[in-house]
């Protein structure tokens, strides 16, 4: 049996940042190079949706673009309203004798931030990792060999964390699990490993159900661990758990459909039933991490959502039913919110 308790003796943090803040030079490059985006905002400050419309851009690109700027200190928030910082009026708006925009590279020459300059203007993602002849990830998932090769990639990840969310997130309560879009099931293993009277399920839509199931097996879990075929927005989610675990998951949609699931669990889970949320998050004023308003970019390119903040989805928690939020920090910026289900 594969040992899920085992944690790396040293810290691979700024390996792991270095991949999910990938495009942050992009998207700085983009904001630039492609619309000057600085001097525009200079001349006009305003909200997010002031924003948007004055560019003719989409929400969603839009806050997590200049959510980024306000982690890096290049915008800042009055209220609120967007104006750039000190620093950005020096050297990113035209016309400063010590502006760089010039320093970065053209447009024609960065695939990817091309590629953000059209999530921008249509709001949809692109081709994932921008290869041409690939799918948007969403649709790309519903292939065997990508998925397959991005949920080995996940994997990696989850070898880090699916252990230390299983010892820090206490279930010993709890009887069976349901792992909502689980992907490969690691995280699922984990928590069985931990506590070997819960059993778990991991919900997924073909081809990810079957990839699961072989993984799972392979691991040594087959006992403890079964999957569901079913597509977690479509089909619902099925009763008899009392924990429900969403891990690296809602950051993939964007806000209706966040809720649409959050409403879902509390649907399904009984009163005092559990609700796991694993992320990375953004703090309550949305001005940090910088690793999560970067990783947030990467979200944005290649799905329909990003990074939520702690406020956003304590809101959204208790809009659907939950209460007694708390937050677990984890390793690789990333933390867990558990909540529980309010009495009906």
């Amino acid at each position: 049996m594969d040992d899920l308790s085992r944690l790396p003796a040293t810290d691979p943090d700024i390996i792991f940042r270095t991949r999910d803040e990938l495009y942050t030079a992009d998207m700085l490059i983009a904001a630039l190079r492609g619309f000057d985006f600085f001097t525009w905002l200079d001349a006009h400050p305003g909200t997010v949706d002031d924003v948007a419309r004055g560019l003719g851009f989409h929400r969603r690109p839009v806050d997590v673009m200049t959510t980024l700027f306000v982690a890096m200190d290049l915008v800042e928030r009055d209220g609120e309203v967007l104006r750039p910082t000190a620093r950005a009026r020096e050297h990113l708006v035209t016309g400063s004798a010590w502006c760089a925009a010039p320093y970065f590279p053209r447009l024609s020459d960065r695939p990817i931030a091309q590629d953000l300059i059209q999530v921008l203007r249509t709001g949809e993602p692109v081709s994932f990792a921008s290869r041409r002849d690939e799918a948007d990830w969403h649709r790309a998932m519903e292939t065997e060999r990508f998925a397959d090769e991005f949920l080995a990639a996940m994997d990696v990840r989850g070898r880090i964390l699916a252990p230390e969310l299983a010892e820090k997130v206490d279930l010993r309560e709890r009887r069976r699990l349901l792992d909502i879009g689980g992907g490969s099931g690691l995280y699922a293993c984990a928590f069985a490993a931990r506590h070997p009277r819960l059993h778990a399920s991991v919900l997924e839509k073909p081809p990810v159900d079957a990839i699961a199931a072989r993984a799972i097996e392979r691991r040594g879990f087959a006992r403890s661990v079964d999957t569901i075929a079913a597509d977690m927005l479509t089909d619902g989610l099925p009763p008899g758990c009392d924990v429900h675990l969403y891990s690296n998951v809602l950051h993939d949609w964007d806000e209706p459909i966040v809720k649409r699931l959050l409403h879902a669990s509390a649907d399904a889970l009984p009163a005092g039933g559990q609700l796991v949320i694993l992320d990375a998050f953004l703090n309550a004023r949305k001005t940090g991490p910088l690793s999560s308003a970067a990783y947030s970019v990467l979200l944005m390119h290649v799905t329909q959502g990003r990074c939520y903040s702690v406020a956003e989805m304590e809101q959204w928690l208790a809009e659907a039913g939950f209460e007694a939020p708390s937050y677990v920090p984890l390793a690789l910026g990333r933390a867990a919110m558990v909540a529980s289900r309010r009495q009906r």
